[in-house]
């Protein structure tokens, strides 16, 4: 059990908790939640013993075995197998001193080493360590490469795997699921469900919360409260906690209000004055309940799009990957600054490089498309956002793009490439030099940066802040496409949701790659299937993926399922077609104003004075009466159409 008691923490001059009284118990799954800056991350910096409290204590078993990720990874030569499997540091020493032995022919320490591993379950921890690398999307061919040759956001994985590798009594989870792919996080979920200890996770994933956490934490104006059941609980009862509280306050500030005027009624009048006395008793008894404080809502918007013209972008019969000197690839009209067809003939040079990733893609985008890409890290997710945008050169095929395209895009480097040392505004200033610094002051307040935040350097913005802007800079420009490749890394709660309610909202196409169920779930209409070098729609929602992902057993991780969930076409244009829902927003509106239009025209002929005049005019009514008659007649025949495709 871990023990809190009147337990208070400091982070330099700030008080980030204090007064926090609770106990955790063994073999709970906590959530530990908050707005950035509460204090999560130090308050598991407390636990591991590396900040000390301000004030009272905080007591963890001394046999209490503590695993937690780190936070860097150096640049080792070391296999990332070995890697992992070092995180059980006893089960490694025994297969090191196995090892020198064995090299030193000293066959009475080689005994002795396989005693000690017997004793250690250790004969079975090469494979372990292969499965948590394999849970985390690392291929088999990996699993030998050093440490040093992976990227930062394979490293992280690492250091998970390792931190998972570790015997132990408390796990200490940071934001476990940034930099994995949502099959990578529905393995992790899985595994962290068996896990025997207590779990201390921080997140700001809801559903991953929601199916891992048995309790919930959350840290709010400095305290603690600790709730039990999962975030959705969580959020059920706080929202009832707030609302009695709030009945609470209402009601002692009436009978405050009564007990003063009685007070001030009567205090001076000798009859009274007993009764008076007791009054002002009674109100410097009564409790002082704290109205809530309503905490300020993080909304968002995309602007609308100046343009949404149909068949905005496409990929014929493309294969996807990376290389040089392109062969057979042909671009169309991609509205750039030449804004025509260019193509690459074939060359008598030496065969390019290329590495081809996808094959025969077949994908389209229209206003109102929103399509979540689902797929293992590595499969080629990436690699086709960046082909739609066209970044990667196709390898052969065509990407067709309607002059009037404008893509928003989102890249999981675009973080990054914000430039140090400047501010909010200058961002903007270089996008549109010419506009005046209130509409920049405007509209950045709108993505939560007022007053003289727009004009602070980024540097000392949070990783959260520096994605807000991100994304600010990507609406400024009012895109009618959005590929987003995991834009909620960094974002805290709050700005998933305004995120998910700013996307619902946007007219335009969006392409989605996320491992945050709740946010794909919310915003995507339909989803495709990136595995095994094509692009598929998938028949099912998220819980159909999911359950897809468990019934595969763990060493057919990339294999097609034996009743595979996606569609057998491999081209987008043999899929069954799924009605666009703002296609049939537009279709009903315009059904009803054409209507109204008529209405307004009938409404015309059927009055007596437009007889008495011109009788031209009524010759004009008649004529606009019977071609609005047709125009509505086309309308609803699309529109039936469309709802029974919609039924279909």
């Amino acid at each position: 059990m871990i023990a809190f008691r009147n337990f208070a923490l400091r982070r330099g001059e700030r008080l980030l908790l204090s007064d926090v009284d609770l106990a955790l118990h063994a073999g709970w799954r906590v959530g530990v939640v908050g707005r950035n800056g509460t204090g999560k991350s130090s308050l598991f910096a407390a636990i591991r013993g590396e900040v000390e409290a301000d004030r009272g204590d905080l007591d963890v078993p001394n046999r209490v075995r503590i695993a937690s990720v780190a936070q860097e990874t150096p640049s080792l030569p070391d296999a990332a197998i070995d890697f992992v499997l070092s995180g059980d540091i006893e089960v490694a020493a025994a297969l090191r001193a196995e090892a020198e032995a064995t090299a030193a022919e000293d066959w009475e320490a080689v005994a002795e080493a396989h005693h000690r591993l017997a004793e250690l379950n250790g004969y079975d921890a090469t494979a372990r360590a292969g499965k948590l690398l394999h849970g985390l999307g690392f291929a088999a061919d990996a699993h030998q490469r050093p440490v040093s040759a992976f990227s930062g956001g394979w490293r992280v994985r690492l250091n998970l795997a390792r931190a998972l590798m570790m015997p132990s009594d408390l796990l200490l989870l940071d934001e476990p699921t940034n930099h994995l792919d949502l099959d990578a996080v529905l393995w992790l979920e899985q595994w962290l469900l068996k896990y025997p200890g207590t779990l201390l996770l921080i997140s700001h994933d809801r559903e991953f919360l929601d199916n891992v956490a048995t309790h919930t934490l959350h840290l709010h104006d400095g305290k603690a409260k600790l709730y039990v059941g999962d975030y959705t609980a969580f959020e059920r009862q706080r929202s009832e906690h707030l609302r009695q509280q709030q009945i609470a306050h209402e009601k002692e500030q009436a009978e405050r209000a009564h007990l003063q005027r009685f007070i001030d009624r009567f205090r001076a009048q000798a009859t009274k004055a007993r009764q008076a006395q007791s009054r002002i008793k009674r109100l410097a008894k009564l409790a002082g309940t704290e109205a809530v404080r309503a905490e300020r809502e993080l909304r968002i918007e995309l602007p609308v799009p100046q343009k949404l013209p149909h068949s905005l972008l496409r990929l014929n019969d493309a294969d996807c990957g990376y290389g040089r000197n392109p062969v057979g690839a042909t671009e169309v009209a991609t509205g750039g600054p030449a804004n025509v067809a260019t193509s690459v003939a074939p060359t008598r040079e030496a065969a390019p490089e290329r590495v081809r990733v996808l094959r025969q893609v077949g994908f389209g985008l229209e206003p109102g498309d929103r399509i979540g890409l689902l797929g293992a890290n590595g499969a080629g997710k990436s690699t086709l956002v960046k082909s739609l945008v066209g970044e990667l050169p196709l390898l052969a095929g065509e990407r067709a793009a309607h002059p009037d395209l404008c893509i928003g895009y989102f890249a999981q480097h675009t973080v990054e490439a914000l430039k140090a040392g400047t501010s909010p505004i200058d961002h903007l200033r270089e996008l549109a030099p010419d506009t005046a610094v209130q509409a920049f002051r405007d509209f950045l307040g709108k993505w939560n940066f007022p007053g003289d935040r727009a004009f602070e350097c980024i540097d000392n913005f949070s990783g959260g802040e520096r994605a807000r802007l991100a994304l600010a800079l990507i609406a400024w420009r009012k895109p009618n496409v959005l590929l987003l490749d995991e834009p909620t890394n960094h974002l805290d709660l709050d700005m998933r949701e305004a995120l998910a309610e700013a996307l619902s909202d946007y007219e335009g196409a969006i392409v989605l790659v996320s491992h945050d169920r709740h946010l794909i779930g919310l915003v995507s209409d339909s989803f495709w299937r990136v595995a095994d070098g094509t692009v598929q729609p998938f028949d099912g929602d998220l819980d159909a993926y999911a359950a897809w992902l468990r019934s595969r057993s763990g060493d057919d991780r990339g294999a097609k399922p034996a009743a595979a969930p996606v569609a057998a076409p491999a081209k987008a244009a043999a899929a069954k077609p799924k009605v666009n829902p703002h296609r049939l927003a537009r279709a009903e509106a315009r059904v009803a104003e054409l209507e109204a239009e008529i209405a307004s025209v009938e409404a015309g002929l059927a009055d007596p004075a437009a007889y008495a005049g011109d009788a031209s005019r009524v010759a004009s009514l008649g004529q606009r009466q019977r071609e609005l008659r047709a125009a509505l007649e086309e309308a609803e025949a699309e529109l039936l159409a469309l709802y029974e495709a919609d039924v279909a």
